[in-house]
């Protein structure tokens, strides 16, 4: 199975000056077009102390310079394995636009003020769905975990305040390095990629048009 993407040329001269400046331009996009099911749905790639992968698809709640926010159970396999070894990245899959966004950086916690904040946005049944399931652990049936989430609704009704579970909370990915992937025919793809400097992902190569010492992001074109 193939397909040839037919779409315009990604220059260096049409990007924004930073990548989430970038990013906000496609995700308006992606937001905007009907083909595509949770435009803020990623792929989250983690990997353990002894480098074995994982990865999983998690929803986007919230971006700006610092970075990339999502929410989880720290004690689940992905936030052990970020415990482990906070390297982290994002794939944004939006195939009905032949783009994707590639995000690699590191996992940091975010503050539990802001977790709090967020936590008390949710619907009622995922707050306790929260405390109702110890995610990535096994569990006996799925009646186990219903029975937990009905005990949970009964202590906490709906017009009850649930507190937020000790485990659970938000993840920021400060990214190193961010690509756009955009697809041509007979493979002959755009590949620019955002580099921050003096991380572990600058290798201190030219950057694709510019003054190669200015500002905090280098910009570099990547063979597809």
């Amino acid at each position: 199975m193939r397909e040839q993407y037919r779409t315009d040329e990604l220059s260096t001269a049409d990007l924004a000056p930073e990548p989430i400046a970038q990013f906000t331009r496609w995700f308006k996009d992606t937001a905007a077009n009907p083909a595509i099911h949770e435009p803020n749905a990623m792929v989250v790639s983690t990997a353990a102390a002894d480098g074995r992968p994982s990865s999983r698809t998690v929803l986007l709640k919230h971006y700006d310079r610092a970075g990339f926010v999502f929410f989880t159970n720290y004690d689940s396999r992905k936030g052990r394995e970020l415990a482990a070894n906070p390297y982290v990245a994002l794939l944004f899959p939006w195939h009905p636009l032949a783009r994707q966004v590639v995000v690699t950086g590191r996992a940091e916690r975010i503050g539990r003020d802001e977790t709090v904040a967020y936590f008390r946005t949710r619907p009622h049944g995922s707050q306790l769905g929260a405390w109702a399931s110890p995610q990535s652990s096994v569990i006996a049936s799925r009646e186990e975990l219903l029975a937990r989430y009905e005990e949970l609704a009964a202590r906490y009704p709906g017009d009850t305040q649930v507190p937020v579970p000790p485990e659970w909370g938000g993840v920021r990915v400060v990214p190193d390095a961010v690509e756009f992937w955009q697809g041509h025919e007979n493979r002959l793809h755009d590949r620019l990629r955002y580099v921050r400097r003096g991380s572990p992902e600058d290798t201190g190569g030219p950057a694709a048009g510019g003054d190669p010492d200015a500002g905090t992001w280098r910009v570099e074109r990547l063979a597809p």
